[in-house]
């Protein structure tokens, strides 16, 4: 199995494309939403996930619809942790195990909105959806190319304000910031007059 890697913004993360699904997609067709494994112990669920985990020096998995992401600590280099990580991937994937346990999706809630559509009325529920749409249509296209998705939580109409969370190579990446105030923000200004500005969910 030939898989290929791309490095990431973030120095620790680098996303490993195996060129087959991962998590494929969803029931509309279009691709899963990803699932992020912070730790060891979220891994649960995911016997890919735990199996990663075993490689010393991995701090964090993400995993995607055709890829998965991969955060190493700062004191292993990725010259030595690579090779691991590949054999390990590519021995899970040609074995054909689930990526996920049964019924994981429906337990990992940490993959749904804080809050969902029917939280808000009116035109607070208008503008969410059009929040939700420029996420889904703009921005977790450009920033799955870059190993990473970034998540709708929460927008709180009377400051305007609109929280986002982080996930995969976007998660403690340096630019990720950058990302959210001078990319996403402006954009979301622009289309939704609504949007005062957007804050990582912490």
């Amino acid at each position: 199995m030939f898989i290929q890697t791309e490095d990431t913004p973030n120095p620790q993360s680098m996303k490993f494309l195996p060129g087959q699904a991962v998590l494929g997609l969803d029931e509309r067709g279009a691709p899963m939403m990803g699932m992020d494994f912070p730790t060891p112990g979220s891994a649960e669920t995911s016997p890919l996930a735990r199996t990663l985990f075993e490689v010393d020096g991995v701090m964090s998995v993400y995993l995607g619809a055709d890829f998965v992401t991969v955060t190493k600590t700062e004191a292993v280099e990725w010259l030595h942790i690579k090779p691991a990580i590949l054999g390990a991937l590519a021995d899970f994937l040609a074995a054909g195990l689930p990526v996920l346990e049964d019924g994981a999706l429906g337990a990992a809630g940490g993959h749904k909105p804080a809050t969902s559509l029917d939280d808000y009325e009116g035109e607070d529920r208008e503008t969410v959806e059009q929040i939700i749409e420029l996420i889904e249509t703009r921005v977790r296209p450009a920033v799955a190319a870059d190993g990473g998705d970034i998540v709708f939580q929460h927008f709180e109409p009377r400051t305007g304000v609109v929280f986002l969370s982080m996930r995969g190579a976007c998660a403690g990446c340096p630019s990720s910031t950058m990302t959210l105030k001078a990319g996403i923000e402006n954009m979301l200004k622009h289309y939704v007059p609504e949007v005062a500005k957007v804050e990582a969910a912490m």
